[in-house]
């Protein structure tokens, strides 16, 4: 593609308009004929390393200073920003014969695309789903992995989304995370429905202030035709006031869509809307949540509401997400994401509604990540559980035992009792030994992960249901 076609809209004049091969912000990545980004990273600079993608083979750069490089260069405010222009027009406006549904929140993203993904499909669409390091269309994973946590970086969603409309998709439901919104790497974007979930505390390793963690969020309703947020949390009026769309609410307490006549039980929920009873075989409070913001999500796409219900009715779970390890001695053993103290408290809040014994949860911290939460989480879990089992999590570069001992100061402060164990797989036997079939064993933290994260990025593989699976084939 030529240069010029590839700056449309930067305001830049071309005085010899070469041809790109490709767009690139790592140096190490570059191959000739690219068009080389200088991004001003959190922890390096790509300006530093100009010189090198000028050796690799790079056509022209993009960058904020002058640089001393013998390549033609392109100075920008914001080259974050300037990088969604790029990769929009690269990649052909792939979402402009698209519906994008974008989701953001603390708790309930991945939840809620996967329900609105399900709901898309029931009606015959072609639909592709993006988050928690995966991308897949019609359910099927697309050959494009991502390296960035739950929003691919702004090159590679591009690249996602230009397959996904090559295939034919209708729809793209998406999970925004407050770093995406925050590093600009969705704002060339047109989502048709911005949805917010729900907003605890996380992310103050990067944020600093919730205030500013929330503002992080609320960018989304600037992006979106419309938007649809939570009525139940305390963050309404001020999304309702920032927002540059038309707004509507869903909630148990209030909303546009509420739900009324709300039980929960062990097999799912029920609730009605505006007289239209829904059923979800998903347990759990938050599921009437996800489900109710999905429900309103389909209603303003303009599906019918009596078989939005019917879809619904047949949803199915999201694995490592309240996932039942299934097992001969009639132990109940959930495996599940939580690791906020907002959705601790969820998963074993549903887990209480129809456990008759104890409540046992496993659950550690992720190492590299906000501290202040830790003895939150521990608080949580000691009020909430009859025994607590502090683990290690993803350690990353701290010590675990730190970070356990940073988890057990909030446990001390209730009557729970707890026991700190490093090995998570000796402290998910530890769990499942004390068990009987009157308790439910919780393990939490994880999910869907397939590895444990270590110093310097090392991952070993770990699964917490396939642990699970197998410490309940063996005799206490």
């Amino acid at each position: 593609m030529k240069l010029s076609n590839i700056l449309a809209g930067l305001n830049f004049f071309v005085e010899v308009d070469l041809e790109i091969n490709g767009i690139c912000m790592d140096s190490r990545r570059v191959q000739a004929g690219d068009l080389f980004v200088c991004i001003p990273g959190l922890q390096v600079d790509g300006h530093d390393f100009a010189a090198a993608a000028a050796e690799a083979g790079a056509a022209a750069i993009i960058c904020q200073r002058p640089l001393d490089v013998d390549l033609p260069q392109f100075i920008v405010d914001n080259p974050r920003l300037a990088l969604c222009t790029i990769c929009d027009n690269f990649y052909g406006q792939p979402a402009a014969n698209m519906q994008i549904i974008g989701i953001t929140g603390t708790n309930g993203k991945t939840s809620t695309v996967y329900f609105v993904e399900q709901i898309l499909r029931h009606f015959g669409k072609r639909v592709g789903a993006i988050g928690t390091l995966e991308a897949k269309l019609d359910g099927q994973p697309l050959d494009i992995p991502f390296a960035t946590p739950t929003t691919p970086d702004t090159i590679e969603l591009y690249r996602i989304l230009r397959a996904m409309a090559d295939q034919g998709a209708e729809y793209v439901v998406m999970e925004v995370s407050s770093h995406a919104l925050a590093l600009d790497k969705v704002m060339a974007i047109p989502f048709a429905l911005g949805l917010f979930t729900n907003l605890s505390q996380d992310h103050l390793d990067f944020h600093g202030t919730m205030e500013k963690y929330l503002e992080a969020k609320s960018l989304l309703f600037s992006l979106s035709n419309e938007g649809i947020i939570n009525a139940d949390d305390q963050t309404m009026e001020y999304l309702l006031n920032v927002a540059k769309c038309p707004m509507r609410t869903f909630g148990i307490d209030g909303g546009d869509f509420r739900a009324e006549g709300v039980e929960l039980g062990e097999d799912g929920v029920k609730y009605a809307v505006d007289g239209i009873n829904i059923f979800v075989p998903i347990p759990g409070k938050f599921t009437v949540y996800n489900t109710l913001c999905a429900f309103a999500a389909a209603l303003r796409l303009g599906f019918d509401p009596a078989d939005i219900t019917k879809a619904l009715a047949n949803l199915s779970g999201v694995p490592g997400r309240i996932q039942r390890i299934p097992n001969s001695r009639g132990l109940t053993v959930i495996v599940d994401f939580a690791h906020t103290p907002d959705s601790l408290a969820n998963i074993i809040t549903s887990c209480r509604e129809f456990t008759a014994g104890r409540i046992i949860t496993v659950f550690g911290c992720g190492g590299d990540r906000d501290p202040s939460k830790r003895p939150l989480m521990g608080e949580t879990v000691g009020n909430l559980s009859d025994l607590a089992i502090i683990t290690s999590d993803n350690p990353r570069n701290e010590n675990p035992e730190t970070i356990i001992a940073q988890a057990a100061e909030g446990v001390a402060k209730t009557s729970c009792e707890y026991i700190n164990i490093t090995d998570r797989r000796v402290a998910i036997h530890e769990a499942i030994s004390h068990a009987t079939p009157r308790d439910c064993v919780i393990i939490a933290g994880k999910g869907h992960e397939k590895y444990q994260e270590f110093e310097n990025g090392r991952k070993i593989h770990f699964d917490d249901a396939q642990i699970a699976k197998k410490y309940m084939t063996q005799a206490r």
